[in-house]
């Protein structure tokens, strides 16, 4: 199994970025694939996730109408869309696959990428 996140860099407040998570060795159809950030000395906390069932997506308040999820069911892959950064979206990215249970919840994340450091400078 892999997940491979990219897309990560340094960008100035007000840009964007878009990060992929390229997924292999798992049947991705039967997956939602979520990404959670965590920030230095805090924990990783949920930004947004896709369900693989009929493609509805979740965005935590402080990146709503800033970021937009979609997955690529033929490629395997999921993007984030980050537009507006703030530099308090600065952190490891990663992503997870989720068989279906409490998406928020990243205990219930199957596996996880190797995560990409985003920097937001202000």
């Amino acid at each position: 199994v892999q997940l491979q996140a990219s897309g990560g860099g340094l960008v100035q407040a007000g840009g964007s970025l878009r990060l992929s998570c390229a997924a292999s060795g798992f049947n991705f159809d039967d997956y939602a694939i979520g990404w959670f950030r965590q920030a230095p000395g805090k924990e990783r906390e949920g930004v947004s996730c896709i369900r693989n069932t009929d493609g509805s997506t979740y965005y935590a308040d402080s990146v709503k109408g800033r970021f937009t999820i979609s997955r690529d069911n033929a490629k395997t892959t999921v993007t984030l869309q980050m537009n507006s950064l703030k530099p308090e979206d600065t952190g490891v990215y990663y992503c997870g696959a989720n068989p279906g249970k409490n998406l928020a919840d990243r205990i219930w994340y199957d596996w996880w990428g190797q995560g990409t450091l985003v920097t937001v400078s202000s």
